[in-house]
C-alpha cells in the first residue's frame, strides 16, 4: 500500500474510534471513567495494527508516528485550554478537569510516539510494552471499580481484582497483537516462544502497576516491559 495512504486510513481509524467514545461519554451513554478506559484500551491496538498497512520504507514509522503524535498534540491544546473539547475532556478525565489530560493522557501518547520511532516492526518489544499499557492499565481500573476485592496491603487505592484485570489485559493483548505479526511474516519466530516472555513481562508489569504511584503508570510500567524485553526477546 501506498504509506500516505496508509497514514490516512489509520488518522481516520484513531478518530473515528476516539470521537464515538467522547461522543457516548458526552451523551452519558458511558461514563468518564468507562470512557477514558475504553480510550485506553482500543487506541493502541488499532494503531498497531495498522502498522501493516505500512510499506517497508524507511520512512514509513515516521508517518506512522504522526498520528499519536498529532493527536497527543490535540491533546495538550485541550489540557492547556487552549482549545476547546467538551466531549474529549468528558471522555478523558476523571473529574471533568480539563487539566487531567495533561497527565496520563498525555504520558500515553508519548509514549506511543517514542515505542513507534525505537521500536516499530524490528522488533516487538514495542507492541509488547504498549500492550501492557493499553491492556493491562486499561483493564485494570476497569476490574479494580466492577469487582470488590482486598485491596493491595502496599497500596490502599488499588485491588487483587485490579492487579488480575492488569496482568490478564497486558498479556491477552500483547500476546494477540503479536501473534497477529508473526501471522503476517513479520517476525519469523515460532508463536508458542513468546508466551514465557509476555507471561514474564506481564507478571513484572502488575507488580510496577500495583505500586502507591499516581498518573505515571503509563511511564514506568513501558519503562519495565523494555527493559526486560531486551533480555527476553
Amino acid at each position: 500500500m501506498n504509506p500516505f495512504l496508509a497514514l490516512i486510513i489509520t488518522f481516520a481509524v484513531a478518530l473515528i474510534e476516539l470521537r464515538l467514545l467522547d461522543y457516548f461519554a458526552h451523551r452519558g451513554w458511558i461514563d468518564s471513567h468507562l470512557s477514558r478506559k475504553l480510550i485506553h484500551i482500543l487506541t493502541g491496538p488499532l494503531f498497531v495494527l495498522c502498522w501493516l498497512l505500512f510499506p517497508d520504507v524507511w520512512y514509513a514509522r515516521w508517518l506512522a508516528a504522526l498520528v499519536p503524535f498529532a493527536i497527543t498534540a490535540q491533546f495538550a491544546l485541550i489540557g492547556l485550554g487552549i482549545m476547546k473539547d467538551e466531549a474529549s475532556v468528558k471522555a478523558m478525565s476523571r473529574s471533568g478537569d480539563r487539566r487531567e489530560i495533561l497527565r496520563g493522557p498525555l504520558f500515553y501518547g508519548i509514549v506511543f510516539v517514542i515505542m513507534t520511532l525505537v521500536y516499530w516492526k524490528t522488533s516487538p518489544i514495542g507492541m509488547v510494552a504498549l500492550m501492557l499499557m493499553c491492556g493491562g492499565d486499561g483493564l485494570a481500573e476497569i476490574m479494580g471499580r466492577g469487582l470488590k476485592s482486598p485491596k493491595l496491603p502496599w497500596s490502599k487505592k488499588k485491588s487483587v481484582a485490579g492487579s488480575l484485570g492488569m496482568f490478564i489485559g497486558g498479556w491477552v493483548l500483547a500476546t494477540f497483537i503479536v501473534g497477529v505479526f508473526i501471522g503476517a511474516k513479520v517476525f519469523s519466530v515460532p508463536f508458542g516462544s513468546i508466551l514465557l516472555p509476555i507471561t514474564i513481562i506481564a507478571i513484572a508489569g502488575t507488580a510496577v502497576e500495583s505500586l502507591p504511584l499516581a498518573e505515571v503508570d503509563n511511564i514506568t510500567v513501558t519503562l519495565v516491559a523494555v527493559l526486560l524485553g531486551y533480555l527476553l526477546f
